[in-house]
């Protein structure tokens, strides 16, 4: 469907849509449950700073779970949300931050990003032998993505400049089967250990539709259509069943598989939350399809810019969806896809968020999510802040399994905080100060050092 035909209808489309979400009832599954860790063969080294009490007054807070709270006031200490409200106490040595009525909420996440691995700007080698996927197989599930990250790359530097706090690097969407992701927190750092965010869940990259059969169909290899990617899943994950049932109920017994092996008996164990890149909807019904037949539980789909067309089914199935506000037209798989996707989603009940997928989007990530709930209230649907934030904080967080750690401003939980010059879903904001685990990451007000790596750049990023 051209782009132009749809803009013509979008109204009435709309209304029907909205009057087929809201109609009747259904069983609403819950977001996908933390697995069980085992322990970690590369576990992380991050230490939260120690910093002092901070209290934010007179600022309007959007607290990420639905909430706003205007002329309010924020304490955070010792790294955690101590307490939200008005007439808060002040403890002994406190920082007094008074937002002037600016606002405030919890910091951005971002669930899809390949940092540390695709690098802007490319060189010519990049396109020969890239480290953001593994092209040597179809099946490349036992690669772990922070085994190629390199911290020094400027796009932590830029996502932690627009408030994103916490995100997700995941393996490329060329392969089947990409591999382990890893989250992290955008800090300075010299080795991926010291960015891991402590206990996060791994997950799982999973692909189907046009990258992988049209990667290794130009090479005259298997998968080169649809049904070959579904029969080439199929088979690996049989085998993994299989040899996890030779393990026994203690997971020993049998024996001892490769590395691909063990990544898909994790999967189908339910140890790794399981992240797919689809963009049509009658592929993501195929992969819940084939979730149920192997038990295992498909945390978010990527991309999914036809996610409204199934709106009803994913949210039954409790499956999130990570999309952007606009992109539209520049594959073929993307060429039904609407504006209004991400708020017919939302409007299901669903679990929706916005992603970065390229360095560049993910400086604007609250940008996305107001296009987004822009062409929603076009659509004729209330898409107030305080919820829209949940875009881009708590529902992020559920998708990765941190949900009772992240993306909320409420007691107990981790002190990520952005103060914004102005509203967050506004083109002219910015990302005025940003706090992980209650110490100042940033502050745009004091002058900063460029990467080595844009040194001599005519453009260093510092504006933001």
């Amino acid at each position: 469907m051209a782009f132009g035909r749809q803009l013509t209808f979008l109204t009435t489309w709309g209304a029907l849509m909205i009057g087929l979400l809201l109609s009747g009832t259904m069983a609403i599954a819950g977001p996908p449950e933390r697995p069980l860790l085992d322990p970690e063969p590369y576990p992380g080294t991050y230490h939260a700073p120690s910093h002092g009490p901070v209290l934010f007054v007179n600022a309007t807070i959007l607290d990420g779970a639905g909430g706003r709270l205007d002329r309010a006031e924020l304490l955070i200490s010792n790294g955690k949300v101590e307490a939200i409200g008005h007439d808060l106490r002040r403890p002994a040595g406190v920082e007094l931050v008074d937002a002037g009525g600016r606002w405030v909420t919890p910091g951005l996440i971002d669930v899809h990003t390949h940092f540390g691995t695709f690098t802007l700007p490319q060189t010519s080698a990049d396109g020969g032998a890239s480290d953001v996927t593994e092209l040597s197989s179809p099946n490349a599930a036992g690669t772990w993505i922070e085994h190629a990250v390199r911290p020094e790359d400027p796009a932590f530097r830029h996502a932690l400049a627009a408030g994103i706090t916490t995100l997700q690097i995941l393996p490329g969407s060329s392969v089947i089967f990409g591999g382990r992701s890893v989250v992290v927190k955008p800090i300075p750092a010299v080795t991926v250990a010291e960015m891991k965010f402590p206990d996060a869940p791994q997950g799982m990259k999973m692909a189907c539709g046009g990258n992988p059969k049209g990667y290794f169909g130009s090479l005259g290899r298997a998968p080169n259509s649809r049904q070959g990617e579904f029969a080439i899943m199929r088979d690996a994950l049989q085998e993994a069943r299989k040899h996890l049932e030779k393990r026994g109920p203690d997971g020993r017994g049998g024996r001892r598989d490769d590395a691909d092996d063990e990544a898909l008996m994790d999967l189908v164990s339910g140890k790794l939350i399981v992240h797919v890149h689809c963009y049509r909807s009658d592929d993501m019904a195929r992969m819940i399809d084939l979730s149920k037949e192997f038990g295992f539980r498909i945390g978010t789909f990527h991309h999914a810019s036809e996610a409204y067309k199934i709106a009803p089914l994913l949210a039954a199935n409790g499956v999130c969806v990570a999309t952007w506000s606009d992109w539209w037209g520049f594959k073929g798989e993307a060429e039904d896809g609407i504006r209004e996707n991400a708020a017919f989603v939302d409007a299901a009940n669903g679990c929706v968020m916005m992603h970065s997928d390229i360095p560049v989007v993910a400086e604007h990530l609250n940008v996305e999510a107001a296009k987004a709930a822009a062409a929603g209230r076009r659509a004729g649907l209330s898409l107030p802040p305080e919820h829209v934030i949940q875009w881009i904080t708590s529902n992020p967080a559920k998708a990765l399994g941190l949900a009772d750690r992240i993306g909320r401003l409420a007691p107990g939980y981790n002190a990520d905080v952005v103060l914004w010059s102005g509203d967050p879903f506004s083109v002219y904001s910015f990302a005025d100060r940003v706090y992980i685990d209650g110490a100042p990451l940033l502050d745009r007000a004091a002058p900063t050092r460029p990467s080595d790596f844009e040194l001599g750049r005519s453009i260093l990023g510092a504006a933001r």
